[in-house]
């Protein structure tokens, strides 16, 4: 699976969140395939509400996003977004622009957190870069 995502914009993400650290390129690089995996499998559970409702659209409800934000707010750009929701489901779905915000929405909101999360842990072992390894421990205590 190759990465669609920008390393820029989740390079952002991280930074904003590691205060004084640094962020390895690793770390970057892991944080971006993880949200493309989650995208693509948010995306793809996102079908069954469609078809729930008898619809070949995913809208914002399907990802479980009521308001949907400024795109003007969001690190992620849409775009790349939109090529990561459509990795795991069928050519016959289409993604509203709505949609395609939310998921970006998500997926941010999920990147900051585990950022946030391996921060902690590269402080913890009194670090002062955050590493691929931190990004990975993070996800397996959560998960």
């Amino acid at each position: 699976m190759s990465v669609e995502l920008p390393f820029a914009p989740v390079d952002t993400i991280i930074r904003r969140n590691a205060g004084g650290l640094r962020v390895s390129a690793e770390a970057t690089a892991e944080l971006a395939e993880l949200i493309q995996r989650r995208g693509a499998s948010i995306a793809a559970g996102a079908t069954d509400a469609a078809d729930a409702e008898g619809r070949k659209t995913l809208m914002p409800a399907d990802f479980g996003v009521e308001e949907v934000v400024d795109p003007d707010t969001l690190e992620l750009p849409i775009a790349p977004v939109d090529r990561i929701a459509r990795l795991d489901i069928d050519d016959r779905y289409r993604v509203s622009m709505d949609a395609r915000i939310a998921l970006a929405q998500l997926l941010e909101a999920d990147a900051d957190d585990v950022a946030d999360g391996a921060v902690t842990l590269a402080r913890h072992a009194d670090r002062r870069t955050v590493k691929a390894e931190d990004i990975r421990t993070y996800v397996e205590l959560v998960t």
